[in-house]
Order: C-alpha cells, then structure tokens, then sequence
C-alpha cells in the first residue's frame, strides 16, 4: 500500500555498535521485556512518552548479533547496560505516527498514536533510548529512560489466560529461528477453523517465495484464536463500523484500501504468553487492502482472489523492510537525491555500495527508474517484482538477496 512506513532514508546495509561481546545470559534472563509506548505530535513537533512496561514469559527473539541494527528502519530503540554503559541491545522500527505527520491532517492538529517494542528481559537496570527520524536522516524525537527489572510497577502478563493458539509449523531449532504469529481479526468464536485455514494458505502462499522456500526450517508459525464480536472489519467510507477484536479499519489517512489497527495495546495483548515476534494479523474480509509497517504488523484481507499476493508483499514490508516499486507520479515525494533509501531494493544512487552491485555484475539485476512512489530519481533493481505488482509470483533477485540478509541476520 502507498506510504506504508515513510521516511528515515538511510544507508540500508546492517549498522552495527562496536560493543563488547557478551552472551545474552550475561545481560539478559529468558522473558520479555514489552514497551510500550505514546508517540504524539504534528508535523512540526513529535514527541515520546512511556505508557507502561510489562514483563512476559520468555524471550523469542534474536540471541546473537544483539548490538546491531537488522536495517536502519525509521527508528532505533538501543538498550544499554546502566553500570557499564555497554549497548546490549538494539532495533530499528517504523510507524504509522511517522507516516501520519507527512499528511495533511498534522498540519492542523495533534494525535497520538500507541506503539509497543519487544526487547530481552535485562538482569540489572538499563537505560532505554528511543529515536525517531525523517526522511532527512534527521532525528525528530528522541527519548532516554531507565528501566529497574526489579520496579514492583512492571505489569506481568502472558502467565495465565493466555489465547489458545496452534503451531502450523515447527522451527527446526526453536532457539534459532523467526517466530511468526498470525492473529485473527473479524472472525468470531466460531469461525476459528476458517481462521486457521486462511492462516495455512498464507503460510503456503510465503513458503512458495524464495528464499523463504529453501529456508523454511527457520521459521516457526503459530495461530492465535482471537474471536471478534463480529465477522469484517469497519469500511468509514461507507459508514460501516464493525466490533472487532482489534478495531481495524479501512482508509487509514483516508486511503481507501490502507487497512491497518491502531490498537497496538490491544494486538500485543493478544498475543502475550505466546512464542511471537514477527506478527501477520488476517482479516476476515472480502474487500481488497491491507498494509504492512516494519518490524511492527502487517495485515491483509482474506477474502479475494489476491489473497495470496497481498499477504507475501505485505510480509515483505512488515518482515523485510523491502519499499514499494511501483510508482504514484512525483507530486508527494518520500526520497531525495542527496540520501539513500534505507529500504534494500531502492536506491537514489546517493551512496549504491553494498546493495545489488554483484547482481549487476552477474547479469542478474540492473538499474529500473521507478519506484518508492516516485516516477523519477528512484531506482529499482529489476522490471518486475512482487513488491511491484501482484500478477508477478516471486522476488526479484535484489529482494531475493535482501530477504536472504535478513533470515540469516535473526537465525545464524
């Protein structure tokens, strides 16, 4: 979908903090670490409030490579070690927030928006830097707190009347691998069984995309029963308000098909006390949309013919932090000349080192004017791909290669 997660356009390639390297046991125990936070403001200023923090049972993210950045993403959270000043930890993120004050709307008003950040449980007090920046590379908000481990007021939740859910598919190492969780929107109490069926025919609809294919053994797939009161999800368009578990909607930013929640709260909620990191939430529609935002959601409808496609490309957003390639015109632009996109299949030809050059050279790939929105002064590595159009049924080989980066960043 058009402008699914914006700005921070920055150097693609894995950023790392030259730290000490201590284990995960030295700084961290096996349990979660949720944080979650108010991210409020308008197009000239934006600011971070912490909301609340909660410990859940185990950790099912990454155990190595803990100081380093999977992509640049439009935000940074970094963990670090109070007595010693170490970073432990960090990742990177984008928001629907940051997408909101590039609109109209933030011209003339503020809003909140929530956002929740999973991080390991740390063993001794640490101090929480979050920032957000645009699409100049430019830090707009940025927030330093301390959090206690032992603070009486950390919320403990997953540890009983946890959702039930199924295991579609089991990682060959639970330790090492991506821990994906589909979660059910607009399907009621008894419509959990159409639920898992669609979740089976996306996980089949991804496993049938390289490199997903032959690294399938890394990934371990749940499905969450979360019963709505109702069966849809609310179209405001056409007046349409549904009760649903997440409160979904059509035309966020009044875009007709952008089909997002902005209950972030109340998604994680959902899922707390199950193995969850990577989260795909599918809603029981018939009517085309969807959206994806990194390393936070993506969701996609359910009920159409393009299904299939819309999920995978989807993925591709909220998993890969692959752009869109396909164009709108110039009017409203997102890249610029003087930055590289941080996305791994763009590139404004500011800074190309360590994107697709070998796949140029290899005769695999080349440069494809077009692309992030924009007609001119973006580039894609080939003519077509499923993050440019649906009828094309897999990833180009820059895509190939950058989803390939990833899965082995998260599970070697």
């Amino acid at each position: 979908m058009k402008k699914i997660y914006l700005f921070l356009i920055a150097t693609m390639s894995v950023i790392s903090i030259k730290v000490n390297a201590q284990s995960f046991d030295e700084y961290f125990t096996d349990n979660t670490l949720r944080l979650d936070y108010i991210f409020a403001g308008n197009i000239d200023h934006q600011y971070i409030y912490v909301d609340e923090l909660n410990k859940m049972p185990e950790w099912y993210g990454r155990r190595n490579r803990l100081a380093e950045l999977p992509l640049a993403g439009n935000g940074q959270i970094t963990v670090k070690d109070q007595k010693s000043g170490n970073v432990i930890y960090r990742h990177s993120f984008s928001t629907l927030f940051q997408e909101w004050i590039t609109t109209d709307e933030s011209k003339t008003t503020s809003k909140s928006f929530e956002n929740v950040f999973l991080v390991p449980f740390p063993k001794q007090p640490v101090e929480i830097t979050v920032t957000l920046q645009d699409y100049h590379c430019k830090t707009t908000a940025s927030l330093t707190h301390h959090v206690d481990p032992n603070d009486i007021l950390i919320r403990h939740i997953g540890e009983r009347n946890v959702n039930s859910f199924v295991t579609l598919q089991k990682a060959a190492d639970t330790t090492k691998c991506i821990h994906i969780a589909y979660l059910a929107e607009g399907y009621t109490k008894d419509d959990m069984e159409d639920f898992k069926n669609d979740a089976m025919i996306a996980t089949e609809a991804l496993f049938a995309h390289e490199p997903f294919k032959s690294m399938r053994e890394r990934f371990n797939i749940i499905a969450v029963m979360s019963p709505s009161e109702e069966r849809g999800t609310s179209e405001p368009g056409k007046g349409i308000w549904k009760n649903t578990i997440l409160h979904s909607h059509f035309d966020t930013f009044y875009s007709s098909r952008y089909l997002t929640t902005l209950q972030l709260k109340q998604l994680h909620n959902q899922l707390a006390g199950t193995p969850y990191e990577h989260i795909i939430v599918l809603v029981n529609t018939a009517v085309y949309g969807g959206g994806g935002v990194y390393n936070s959601y993506n969701l996609s409808y359910t009920k159409g013919p393009y299904f299939k496609p819309v999920v995978v490309h989807e993925f591709g957003h909220s998993f890969g932090g692959l752009g869109d390639e396909y164009t709108y015109g110039d009017g409203d632009p997102m890249y610029f000349p003087d930055v590289e996109p941080w996305e791994p299949n763009l590139t404004t030809k500011h800074d190309f080192s360590n994107k697709w050059e070998n796949l140029i050279l290899e005769g695999k790939a080349g440069m494809y004017e077009g692309g992030g929105y924009q007609e001119k002064g973006v580039f894609r590595g080939c003519e077509n791909c499923r993050m440019r159009v649906n009828d094309v049924p897999d990833f180009c080989p820059v895509c190939r290669q950058a989803l390939t980066k990833l899965i082995n960043f998260y599970t070697e």
